[in-house]
């Protein structure tokens, strides 16, 4: 007979993942009050804590989606339209975006007195720009829904295979704003959306509800409900979400033990999930690269710390001294570009190629907190290429001298999170060698930063999903609004003498 959890004792023993066990901690045993819930992942045991009103705050957001979804089946395509081209129109108006730039100043403020990086929160121009353009392309993109894409006739009837939409879909990402205007696009399939956004973005998140997203759809008659803000601070509230049964599709944003952590919450509450998991781009010279090239590839891909930046880079030890000069210089210049310093680390047994005096030299590196001596160049294990930099301005990267492509393949598909993998070389067999072997969904031959839904396919993505947990059934790693999507099968009979 069940009972409802009232109290966590300290010391408690909570049995996961059918044959361990994990204690409850005095500070959890102290907060937990009856009314709250508690989260077990079950291929952790870490215990989460979910208070009674962010689950409540969840709750009702989820509600407010649900009912938006059932009433999106009686709007117009060109209501949908209305709405992206409304909300685009109010991002753009200065007059309505002032509140907007007032609140993300203020965040971005907070989180730099707070240490906090500010590199993908500050809503730039450019920002502004790619949330402007990227809505405009959904509302001109071709109606989604309700499309036959497949029929089988037989004697006497036939099947449409049709598509629909999902239902709820839930997001959990950092501090980004320009994700929320990306998101949206799951309501051109005909879905509704619950955000949880960052902490550290959620004033800028509150004026772009108030002052753009909610007079959209208002203007478009679409339902209230179509897209929905958790309006809460606490990491709970995602947990909250994502455990939430009645969830079509849980996407996460960002990298890291967080975002696997929410994936897990989803995935043992049987809601489906689309991870982003490890960033970080590798870059392989072959044993053909062209030395200029390399060196404008290298630049090209250290612009800003995002999931696609260059994060290792491997160079063939029948190249590596010429080679290794050139990397290093485009590291070095694209350092310059911000006016700060790079930030090298070289596997054990590549030392050799670095000069001395980068090895020996400290100097300033561009930390979120400020500026931080530390040295150019240092040493680290072979293990340490899983390790994805999550620098501010300085440029940071790993570098490993290898003895051949194949081998670099080898580490990239045992170390890299196998998301981006690039080759600067002059050889077709070589090129197609690497295509070949190395496992992950992004491969090109040159900068790695193309790897961007709305770059490179012209489609606001929503997602990036690398192969860290296996290869993705039935999509790529883009994951876009058109793309969330059901079939469902309609099936017509003119000969009502058909049996079986």
């Amino acid at each position: 007979m069940s009972a409802a959890l009232e109290q966590l004792v300290a010391g408690q023993v909570i049995p996961f993942g059918g044959d361990r066990q994990t204690v409850v901690s005095g500070e959890l045993a102290a907060a937990f009050r009856p009314g709250d819930r508690l989260v077990v992942v079950q291929n952790t045991g870490d215990l989460l804590h979910i208070p009674a009103a962010e689950h409540l705050i969840v709750t009702g957001a989820v509600d407010a989606a649900l009912s938006g979804f059932a009433g999106l089946g009686s709007v117009s395509d060109e209501q949908i339209t209305d709405f992206f081209r409304a909300f685009a129109r109010l991002l753009a108006d200065d007059a309505a975006f002032a509140p907007i730039a007032a609140a993300n100043a203020a965040d971005v403020a907070s989180a730099a007195e707070r240490g906090r990086s500010t590199t993908r929160l500050e809503l730039t121009d450019k920002m502004r720009g790619d949330m402007i353009a990227g809505l405009e392309e959904w509302a001109a993109a071709d109606p989604a829904r309700d499309i036959e894409v497949d029929r089988v006739d037989h004697d006497g009837w036939s099947v449409s295979l049709r598509r629909a939409p999902l239902g709820v879909v839930a997001f959990v990402f950092e501090g980004r704003p320009n994700v929320f205007a990306d998101a949206c696009g799951v309501v051109r399939t005909g879905n509704s959306v619950v955000f949880r956004i960052g902490s550290d973005a959620l004033g800028t998140a509150r004026a772009i509800v108030e002052h753009a997203l909610r007079p959209a759809l208002a203007d478009s008659g679409l339902p209230e409900g179509t897209v929905q803000l958790v309006d809460s601070a606490s990491r709970s509230a995602g947990h909250a979400l994502f455990s939430d049964q009645r969830l079509a599709l849980a996407v996460a944003r960002g990298s890291g033990a967080a975002v696997a952590q929410l994936g897990a919450v989803a995935a043992q509450s049987g809601v489906p999930v689309s991870l982003h998991g490890t960033g970080g781009a590798w870059i392989v010279a072959g044993e053909h690269a062209d030395a200029a090239t390399l060196g404008q590839v290298i630049h090209h891909s250290l612009d800003r710390k995002v999931c696609n930046t260059l994060n290792v880079l491997a160079i063939p030890r029948s190249r590596a001294a010429e080679l290794v000069l050139v990397a290093l210089a485009g590291l070095d210049t694209a350092a310059q570009a911000k006016g700060v310093n790079a930030r090298l680390h070289v596997v054990e047994g590549s030392e050799s190629y670095v000069d001395g005096a980068r090895l020996d030299a400290r100097v300033p590196i561009a930390r979120a907190e400020g500026d931080v001596v530390e040295p150019a160049a240092s040493s680290l294990p072979i293990d340490g290429l899983a390790i994805e930099w999550e620098w501010e301005r300085s440029p940071e990267i790993t570098l490993v001298v290898v003895d051949d492509v194949a081998a670099a393949i080898d580490l990239c598909n045992r170390y890299s999170p196998r998301f981006v993998a690039s080759l600067v070389s002059d050889d077709e067999a070589e090129h197609a060698a690497f295509y070949a072997s190395v496992d992950a969904p992004f491969v090109g031959n040159g900068f790695t930063r193309w790897v961007d839904g709305q770059y490179a396919l012209e489609r606001p993505e929503l997602g990036l999903s690398n192969w860290e947990g296996g290869r993705l059934l039935g999509r790529g790693g883009v994951l876009s609004g058109d793309s969330v999507h059901t079939i469902r099968f309609h099936a017509t009979v003119t000969d009502h003498d058909t049996h079986r």
